[in-house]
């Protein structure tokens, strides 16, 4: 799956752009993107340029959606509106008349299919929409693993109409605004039809005759659901686990989307992380820097007895294999890197400086 570019971006605008910036960078891009004006092999490139810039302009131009954007990114909009949705209640029209795109008739002959919807009635059954919940959890949970009990708020098809949105015993009718199309055609200037979504059943093609009580005909309610969620060894900052079926619920009774879990592990008080690796650094007294020895190193399972040299400078680095992370797509064990700082003492006895200072004339 391609990775969705930064609308900013999209529309060569900066963040703090107003929406007279934002308008004038899509007229613009707009005649340089329409598939009237381009060679018959660059047509299909140009539809995909130009859906790609109407949504950009459809979210950044309304100022909720904008919002949205600017606090979750992708996931903010992806999660939150189906895609006819993100279209709606923006003015292309007025836009793409003030144009005047001459012979644009056939390349706009199903504006709805350009913005990745579809010419076809929207009456059926579809996918609801993934949403994303955060978990934080500590340093030595990520490296154990751990099984979690979570809240989060979706909605679920109405237990009264089982996600019909019509009151039991009745049902649909065939939607008199647009005959059953789903969609409504307009022209504008003699240069092309804009169709869109019909207003009045949103594009199902029929309407409810007699709404559910329960869920006022959305077919869905809004719900707080409590799950528990194992959490494998390994996890990282941002890592997703995905969780089927828990998602908002579809439309007309549709499968469910998914939810996905993004983790966020909190920063721990000895280690540093770095991927699958960990490092720390360890006091160790002068004598054993100078003399040789043994020292305790603690690490996220437990400690472990480590064999100093003689003569081991500051800053000196050990690696420990296997005693780092668990890489959560293999079998790999991280390693720990420990960092050696010379203690000095700081409180010395008469004989004691006497006898460093022996040892100083000696060359030490």
């Amino acid at each position: 799956m391609s990775v969705k570019r930064d609308y900013y971006e999209i529309l060569g605008i900066p963040k703090t752009a107003g929406h007279q910036e934002i308008e004038q960078a899509y007229r613009k891009l707009a005649v340089q993107c329409h598939p009237d004006r381009v060679s018959a092999d660059k047509k299909e490139e140009a539809r995909e340029k130009f859906k790609e810039i109407s949504e950009a302009y459809a979210v950044l131009s309304d100022a909720n959606k904008r919002k949205q954007y600017d606090q979750f990114g992708h996931a903010g909009i992806d999660g939150r509106y189906a895609p006819e949705d993100i279209y709606r209640g923006v003015d292309f029209g007025s836009i793409f008349q003030d144009l005047g795109f001459g012979g644009g008739g056939a390349a706009f002959e199903d504006m709805f299919d350009i913005f990745g919807g579809s010419s076809r009635r929207r009456g059926g059954p579809s996918r609801g929409a993934d949403i994303e919940t955060p978990i934080t959890i500590a340093l030595d949970e990520a490296y154990k693993g751990i099984e979690k009990k979570i809240q989060f708020y979706h909605t679920e098809h109405c237990p009264v109409c089982s996600g019909s949105g019509a009151k039991p015993g009745t049902g649909r009718k065939s939607c008199g605004q647009c005959r059953g199309t789903g969609k409504t055609v307009s022209s504008f200037g003699g240069f092309f039809q804009f169709t869109q979504p019909c207003p009045k059943c949103h594009g199902a093609g029929q309407v409810i005759e007699v709404p559910c009580n329960e869920c006022k005909g959305r077919g869905k309610v809004k719900a707080q659901s409590e799950i528990s969620v194992k959490i494998p060894p390994g996890v990282d900052d941002g890592t997703s686990i995905r969780v089927r079926g828990k998602g908002e619920a579809g439309e007309l009774g549709g499968p469910s989307g998914d939810l996905y879990i993004v983790t966020r592990v909190l920063p721990h008080d000895l280690f540093q992380r770095d991927n699958s690796d960990l490092h720390n650094e360890i006091k160790v007294p002068f004598t054993i820097a100078v003399l040789g020895g043994e020292i305790t190193v603690v690490t996220l399972d437990g400690t472990i007895k480590m064999k100093i040299p003689p003569s081991t400078p500051s800053n000196k680095i050990f690696r420990i294999k296997g005693k780092g992370m668990p890489d959560l797509h293999t079998n790999r064990q991280g390693d720990l890197f420990v960092r050696i700082i010379i203690d000095v003492p700081v409180k010395l006895t008469e004989r004691q400086k006497l006898m460093l200072r022996d040892m100083s004339k000696e060359g030490l």
